[in-house]
């Protein structure tokens, strides 16, 4: 018998822990990815060494897979509407094309009713002392693209701070102004929504972030029903103006009247969501691979409690530490060195 081959655009580790999904499942897996012996390559059938977007390779990956999917938001557009010129592409090359820019990103949740924080578009200096002196100014200053774990940021917490040159410090690239927002949480669905246009979420978590970067993601959020209720319904209205199909990660700030401001997407499985394989009996990484695959979506529901820690450099250090703690799964990523905001693994413990 023939298995069905899923290609994965993406090496890293999420790339890894969907390979491994769809081993389970009885699919074989194509990797492209330009580093040799990347993390999803060890654990996938074979791998294509090329960059994102050769077409040599695209056309190869095309012709050897039934279905592709990607493990990381900038894949290049290009490549993804080249491959689906001759197979599915889940998700779509859409949902790459609004992930990608934040501008984009928050006029289409915007348009799909979904609240944002306040944004202004900054392409020249003038642009930037323009949209601070609208949000007195304060606010978080972004690249446009490509920025990720806290990079291509910079912070503007008074309207005393000197931003003169900033535009130019940030690479003189296209920029977003965000304005502050006074939160009290930030939560994360993770959403699905299969080819026939069912949808399903896992429950919502709470995470804490340092340096940018997520550290822990907590099963239950210390939020209201009403709250947890309101953020499906988002990421749901998001999951069918996107056509999706696949998993989604959608992150919110929390107010303190429970109401939910979205801060970001990401176009695919999503680190919020790693709790999933130790606490549901479908994790993130089953659901997206039934997904592209056109199986029915497994059932979301937790059944435990649960803390998932990222181990983010040196953090790989304490690994004796969580192998002796019960209730406990450890992932390692297949990473040799360990530096300084690189994600190496991640652990999560139930505790009821």
């Amino acid at each position: 018998m023939t298995l069905p081959t899923i290609g994965i655009i993406g090496g890293g580790q999420l790339g890894r822990m969907l390979a491994m999904a769809a081993a389970r499942l009885n699919f074989r897996t194509i990797i492209l990815e330009p580093q040799a012996d990347c993390p999803a390559a060890q654990v996938a059938n074979r791998q294509i060494v090329a960059a994102y977007d050769d077409p040599a390779a695209l056309d190869e990956l095309a012709a050897a897979c039934d279905v592709v999917t990607y493990e990381f938001e900038n894949v290049p557009v290009s490549a993804a509407e080249r491959l689906a010129a001759s197979r599915p592409v889940y998700p779509p090359p859409k949902a790459l094309n609004v992930a990608q820019d934040r501008l984009t990103e928050k006029r289409f949740l915007n348009g799909c009713g979904i609240e944002t924080a306040g944004f202004r578009a900054v392409d020249s200096q003038a642009d930037l002392a323009a949209a601070l002196a609208d949000f007195g100014g304060k606010g978080v200053l972004k690249t446009r693209r490509m920025g990720y774990d806290g990079k291509g940021q910079r912070v503007f917490r008074s309207a005393d701070e000197d931003a003169s040159g900033a535009f130019d410090a940030m690479g003189g690239v296209p920029l977003i102004l965000e304005s502050f927002v006074a939160f009290e949480r930030e939560v994360s669905v993770i959403a699905a929504r299969a080819i026939d246009g069912t949808v399903v979420c896992f429950d919502v978590a709470e995470n804490v972030h340092r340096n940018g970067i997520l550290h822990t993601s907590t099963l239950p959020a210390r939020i209201s029903d009403e709250t947890a209720r309101t953020a499906r319904e988002a990421a749901s209205k998001l999951l069918a103006a996107l056509d999706y199909v696949g998993v989604i990660g959608m992150e919110f700030f929390v107010m303190a009247d429970g109401g939910l401001i979205a801060n970001e997407i990401a176009p695919r499985v999503h680190n919020s969501g790693h709790w999933t394989e130790a606490a549901c009996v479908i994790s993130q990484f089953e659901q997206h691979i039934r997904a592209v695959a056109g199986l029915p979506l497994g059932d979301p529901a937790r059944h435990s409690d649960c803390v998932m820690t990222n181990l983010i450099g040196d953090d790989i250090d304490s690994l004796p530490h969580w192998l002796a703690q019960p209730r406990t799964l450890v992932h390692l990523y297949g990473k040799r060195d360990a530096r300084p905001g690189r994600k190496m693994g991640h652990v999560t413990q139930l505790l009821r």
